[in-house]
């Protein structure tokens, strides 16, 4: 899983050094980490699909944030890719079987999910100077509540009704298949290191 942060990695490996590049990178981070983005937007199908206030999807946001700076401070989970994968797997099932309520337990649910994003969102930035970390924050919190929201938002007007239900089912189970692609992938390189 060590080429995992990495793929993610909008300028190619490159810690950022100005505001722009930091900004750039925030922005691109969640967009091309395909699990990442199957999350946030997994947390919008799930806040349409309980008809939950605006809000909902900013907790996940804000864990993001959290998580972010709490690594930037030196603390790490040596299972914070595992504990993603979990997150998508759990969200997205979630959806795929019509849960469709958010609550107590789902909201901290999103918040704790985005301690574990966060943590890994933050190795992009890690030696960085306080603008471009900044910058970056900013650009990830940015793009992640307009998916979120914007994913909350496009399924509430376009899938009215019955739809709404099947519709947000259907794309729940292909963000427990992202997951799972992920989880195979992160199986095989425990089983087969350096990859064949």
């Amino acid at each position: 899983f060590a080429t995992a942060a990495l793929a993610h990695h909008p300028m190619g490996g490159e810690t950022p050094d100005s505001f722009i590049d930091g900004l750039l990178s925030g922005l691109g981070h969640p967009v091309i980490g395909t699990d990442h983005l199957a999350f946030v937007i997994a947390v919008g199908l799930l806040a349409a699909l309980a008809r939950a206030p605006l809000w909902a999807p900013v907790l996940f946001v804000a864990g993001t944030l959290a998580g972010c700076l709490l690594a930037l401070t030196g603390f790490e989970l040596a299972i914070t890719e595992w504990l993603i994968l979990a997150s998508v797997l759990v969200l997205g099932g979630a959806v795929a079987l019509g849960h469709n309520r958010v609550g107590p337990l789902e909201l901290g649910g999103f918040t704790l999910a985005g301690l574990f994003h966060g943590m890994a969102y933050a190795e992009a930035v890690i030696g960085a100077e306080m603008t471009p970390v900044i910058a970056y924050l900013t650009g990830f919190a940015l793009v992640q509540t307009a998916i979120a929201i914007g994913a909350m938002l496009a399924v509430k007007t376009l899938w009215q009704d019955d739809r709404l239900s099947l519709n947000a089912r259907l794309a729940g189970a292909v963000v427990v298949g992202i997951g799972l692609a992920f989880t195979i992938e992160g199986i095989e390189g425990l089983i087969f290191p350096g990859g064949a």
